[in-house]
């Protein structure tokens, strides 16, 4: 099947500019991103389109080939060569788009044939609502591959170094014309790498990286929420021939809370109370994530009704005032009546004359009735 025009895929034209690109692209990428739509898979064929889109166009040397000769000039595969690799304008706007609380995230792998920079990992960590309200320090343990100490990450017996790849030259890929057109293409020598190294570190076997289990500790920040990441830098897997290592995120999810459901810097909390009570009014108690409080419920108050309790809910953890907690009467029916309780709700039931007890009843009526009569 054909490819979309990738200028049409991002929605822009021709002329844009490289800022106005980047925007679209952020645009795009924060709708569709696979962490926003978890089960949507046409939303993350979407999102892979767009960042296919912007690797290209972002790139002034691939947006130009492009812009002459379509999808052959960018496509390694084709008989028209194209550019290889990720430029690192992809690298920069996935940072922008998909930083965390702390700041720009973002892969970017060093360039071939060199250091390059490890990948990055991340970790769940589960939180109960008092935890990512009141903030806390957890320990976690994370499997990950770090630099090997006795090579230094070279992957060489110590003592050596790898030398430069005589086919490459360090490059890491090699260059073939094919007529009009070259093509890039990975070095069969190196395998990309642009160094050989003819006596392998004993330790790692060459690799520059050995598996290891590390325990780290991870302050959460007081007002996080599900979806929250928090970069610990350089925590991620070590980088490949010395490279520098990846960064660790630890993405926050937070726990149903038996009482309180939370949204945003609000918490919404659901408070049964008798008839008689909502009736007569009476005075509860209520609990808060800071103790408990009282709650006046005034006479006839009808189920549904909220009442809120100002900052008794959430402190966002990137600063403001501390949200409210909702209170939502829920008026009970009483259950399991003896036949003398029975009695005397049919005597106060009869008791009640008129509709002026029973203020919503009269309302939903004639709309019942115009109801049937508009059918």
């Amino acid at each position: 099947m054909a490819k979309r025009d990738y200028y049409e895929i991002l929605g822009v034209s021709k002329g844009i500019d490289a800022k106005e690109l980047k925007k679209a692209y952020r645009k795009l990428a924060m709708k569709y991103h696979p962490d926003r739509n978890p089960d949507d898979k046409d939303a993350d064929a979407k999102f892979k389109e767009a960042t296919e889109a912007y690797e290209i166009l972002g790139d002034q040397q691939k947006r130009a080939a492009y812009d002459q000769y379509g999808h052959a000039g960018v496509d390694p595969n084709a008989a028209g060569g194209g550019f290889g690799g990720g430029g690192g304008n992809f690298s920069d706007v996935f940072g922008d788009v998909f930083g965390d609380i702390f700041g720009g995230g973002g892969g970017g792998g060093g360039r071939r044939g060199g250091p390059q920079r490890g990948s990055d990992l991340r970790y769940t960590m589960d939180l109960s609502l008092e935890e990512a309200v009141r903030g806390i320090e957890k320990k976690i343990r994370v499997p990950t591959l770090t630099s090997c100490d006795p090579c230094g990450g070279s992957g060489a017996k110590p003592g050596t170094k790898p030398k430069t790849c005589g086919t490459c030259g360090g490059a890491g890929q090699v260059r073939m014309q094919q007529g009009f057109f070259s093509v890039q293409q990975t070095c069969p020598s190196c395998r990309g790498q642009g160094t050989m190294i003819d006596d392998p570190c004993n330790s790692c076997h060459g690799r520059g990286v050995k598996e290891e289990t590390k325990t780290l500790s991870v302050k959460i920040p007081p007002g996080v929420d599900t979806g929250d990441r928090i970069r610990l830098s350089g925590e991620g897997e070590a980088g490949a021939m010395g490279g520098p290592a990846g960064d660790l995120y630890v993405q926050v999810s937070v726990r149903e809370h038996e009482l309180f459901h939370r949204d945003g810097r609000n918490l919404y909390c659901d408070v049964p109370i008798s008839i008689v009570d909502a009736a007569l009014g009476g005075e509860l108690e209520i609990p808060t994530l800071d103790g408990r409080v009282k709650l006046k419920i005034p006479a006839e108050t009808q189920s549904g009704k909220l009442f809120r309790l100002r900052g008794k809910g959430v402190t966002p953890v990137r600063g403001g005032a501390a949200g409210d907690l909702l209170c939502r009467v829920q008026v009970e029916t009483p259950v399991n009546l003896n036949s003398n309780q029975k009695d005397l709700l049919m005597k106060f039931q009869e008791s009640l004359t008129g509709e002026k007890h029973s203020p919503q009843k009269k309302t939903w009526f004639e709309g019942v009735k115009r109801f049937f009569e508009d059918i």
